[in-house]
């Protein structure tokens, strides 16, 4: 990680995100400031608007409902992110939940959680993206059906592939990538608002009138409604993965969280209540791809356009979720938790090879034998899961470490409401309809133990000697080394 260091106001900037800032043409003081709600909101907007309806509606039952959900999703992030400001102010390091539950803990549940998180949580997330931008890419070509499987599932292995190449290549042009599908996703979603409230003006408000009709709700299906709605709210914790790179993070930090959640709520209710003013529940629930249904009925001839953007938009959250993706490698693997080899950068192109390929290979692997759907339930399952006990840990440490400085401080019950939120996003699913994954992403986080005790908490020698051999030769083949230790 490289820091450089300007001239003007003795301002010290370090790469954030993976953005090597100093390659950038123009970059001012004024960029700095607007980075906190850019990130938040170009990090939540992603693939999730374009997937999740669908689902939600199917768990609630009725528009009424569904669009309840979805401001309560709104809402929960917005409480866990007031939490994790709290957090961020009050623990300056980068890396995200890792070093909250490391003070809050100790060291074995950070590591579980590094460990869900490099191996399930991330390319997981990755591969869900993917998949829904070949989804979109590939429903033009099947008019009236489901595309095969087996075309969605190489279309999403060869758009892992091309981001990673491209994150690996050269973090100036990832940089671009991002900049261009991020306007992509930002004008298609104004596209499906503006036409939208055109069509309710007209009195398209049929499906509006008797909102909570028909709806059928269980214990278990709120709960699954509700992760897939905060799936497209996911991000909303991201700004706390570069909490040291924040400019004034004791008013930045909150401030984005205040602007960018609500105004993604917004955007994410708005977008809903348009696909319902030209679809009923039964024609969303059956549509293919919700977005391409909205646009042939809307905005033909015209109506290639919807696939198109949200093709840009998917395909640029997934080249930000690769983007990321390293970051939490880096700092697990600058810890010892990691293997060291994933924490080291590229001599002649400045990027994290090893960690972006790793993802990369990680992701395609979890495209074989799941859907998009099963992938959601996989990764809100696990990731709310260590949501809760980071909101836990904010808990604890206000009675542990009551010397630490907090300037920005929640209500206590907002975390508490936070971790018993968690607890039913994790327990209801399973109490209702047990499904295999959960058992899966159990026994994958537990497992990280059979690797945290002879490599990391006893420190065997003999794995040392395997290890050292492997790291020179993949650093001899990769062309990495170790990154600079900045201040």
């Amino acid at each position: 990680i490289q820091q450089i260091s300007l001239s003007k106001k003795n301002l010290k900037i370090k790469i954030v995100c993976g953005i090597d800032i100093s390659c950038i043409p123009n970059f001012n003081i004024t960029i700095l400031k607007l980075l906190g709600i850019c990130l938040i909101v170009g990090t939540m907007i992603g693939s999730g608007i374009f997937i999740s309806p669908k689902a939600v509606l199917e768990g609630t039952g009725a528009v009424g409902p569904c669009l309840c959900v979805w401001a309560a999703c709104g809402v929960l992030a917005t409480m866990g992110a007031l939490c994790y400001a709290e957090l961020g102010t009050m623990i300056m390091k980068s890396g995200g939940e890792y070093p909250y539950l490391m003070e809050g803990f100790g060291p074995l549940l950070a590591y579980l959680y590094s460990w869900s998180t490099i191996i399930v949580l991330k390319p997981s997330s990755f591969a869900i993206i993917a998949l829904s931008c070949a989804e979109y890419a590939s429903t033009p070509f099947y008019p009236g059906c489901t595309p095969p499987q087996v075309v969605t599932k190489c279309l999403a292995a060869a758009c892992i592939l091309i981001i990673t190449v491209i994150n690996c290549l050269s973090v100036k042009l990832a940089y671009r990538v991002q900049n261009f599908f991020t306007a992509a996703k930002l004008l298609i979603i104004f596209i499906i608002v503006i036409s939208g409230i055109v069509l309710l003006a007209q009195g398209n408000t049929q499906n509006l009138k008797d909102p909570f009709a028909g709806a059928t709700t269980s214990f278990g299906a709120i709960g699954l409604a509700f992760y897939n709605g905060l799936w497209a709210y996911d991000g909303w914790n991201q700004l706390n993965f570069i909490t040291e790179e924040l400019k004034n993070p004791y008013r930045n930090l909150p401030l984005a969280i205040i602007i960018g959640i609500p105004l993604v709520t917004v955007c994410y209710i708005f977008v809903n209540i348009a696909y319902f003013s030209v679809m009923t529940p039964t024609e969303l629930l059956q549509s293919p791809a919700v977005a391409v249904t909205f646009g042939d009925r809307v905005l033909y001839p015209l109506s290639w356009i919807v696939p198109l953007f949200v093709v840009f938009s998917t395909f640029g959250a997934a080249n930000g979720s690769c983007f990321t993706a390293g970051r939490l490698t880096h700092v697990a693997g600058r810890e010892g938790h990691m293997v060291r080899i994933m924490s080291y950068i590229s001599v002649k192109r400045y990027t994290p090879s090893p960690a972006l390929m790793f993802n990369g290979i990680v992701s395609i692997i979890y495209i074989m034998p799941a859907d998009i759907n099963t992938l959601i339930n996989y990764f809100s399952f696990a990731q709310w899961a260590f949501y809760g006990l980071t909101c836990l840990a904010l808990i604890v440490m206000r009675f542990t470490r009551k010397e630490l400085q907090r300037p920005v401080k929640v209500p206590i019950v907002i975390p508490v409401l936070v971790v018993i939120v968690s607890c039913y996003l994790v327990l209801a699913p399973i109490i209702d309809k047990p499904e295999w994954e959960y058992l899966y992403c159990t026994m994958f986080i537990v497992g990280g133990l059979l690797l945290y005790v002879p490599f990391i908490y006893y420190k065997f020698n003999w794995t040392r000697c395997i290890m050292r051999p492997l790291t020179m030769h993949l650093q001899l083949l990769l062309e990495v080394v170790p990154p600079e230790k900045s201040e």
